[in-house]
């Protein structure tokens, strides 16, 4: 595996970092992030409960770690990737403070295959939906090198429903228009909620997409 924190300084700036002018990192540097609440989110849990999780979990978007944290504490192996130095700093300050075996590094999402490592389940909370409808189909591609075969796909992302809808919501078709039928099988597309530092429930959709 080539090193996790390799530099990304030549990454081109994503649709999200265009329209903020700002880069992801500058997200943590000043205090927590909105989407930064301290503990893992409801929907996730919920799966965990329900047994979704299974082998070795990549989370994908980590953040500081909220939802890795909560996963490595039931004993999952889990690897967390950020585009963010800054939140990749604090998953691993918060993992060594909580005794979890839980690692990090520093990835473009829009690139996995540089992981060059398969994980059974991935869980995306947070990330597509910042993601255009362009790049939403290249991270999917980008998936697809780390969904081990057989293994599954979450995605909690902001929904285009409700009379609150976070920023950039996602809909049922651009969810299913960004992954190939013929790679991937899209299980189920549910009704759920995102919680922020500003809000208890957001609407939200958790796609269960399974890959052939």
């Amino acid at each position: 595996m080539p090193p996790a924190d390799e530099p990304l300084r030549d990454r081109p700036p994503t649709s999200h970092e265009q329209r903020s002018g700002q880069p992801w990192d500058a997200s943590y540097r000043d205090g927590p992030a909105p989407w930064d609440i301290g503990q893992p989110q409801p929907a996730v849990v919920r799966l965990a409960e329900a047994g979704g999780f299974v082998g070795d979990v990549l989370d994908a978007g980590c953040g500081t770690g909220d939802n890795a944290l909560y996963l490595a504490s039931l004993g999952f192996p889990v690897h967390g990737v950020d585009v963010a130095e800054t939140a990749v700093a604090t998953a691993r300050e918060r993992a060594e403070n909580r005794g979890l075996t839980a690692t990090f590094g520093v990835a473009d999402a829009l690139h996995l295959e540089r992981l060059e490592r398969r994980f059974r389940t991935v869980l995306d909370s947070g990330l597509f939906h910042t993601f255009d409808h362009a790049e939403q189909a290249v991270y999917a591609v980008s998936l697809g090198a780390v969904v081990a075969q057989g293994g599954t796909l979450y995605i909690l992302c902001f929904g285009d429903f409700g009379d609150d809808p976070g920023p950039h919501p996602v809909s049922r078709a651009a969810l299913t228009a960004a992954f190939d039928p013929v790679e991937w099988d899209i299980a189920a597309i549910d009704q759920e909620s995102l919680r922020t530092r500003f809000s208890e429930s957001i609407p939200a959709r958790l796609a269960t997409v399974h890959r052939r």
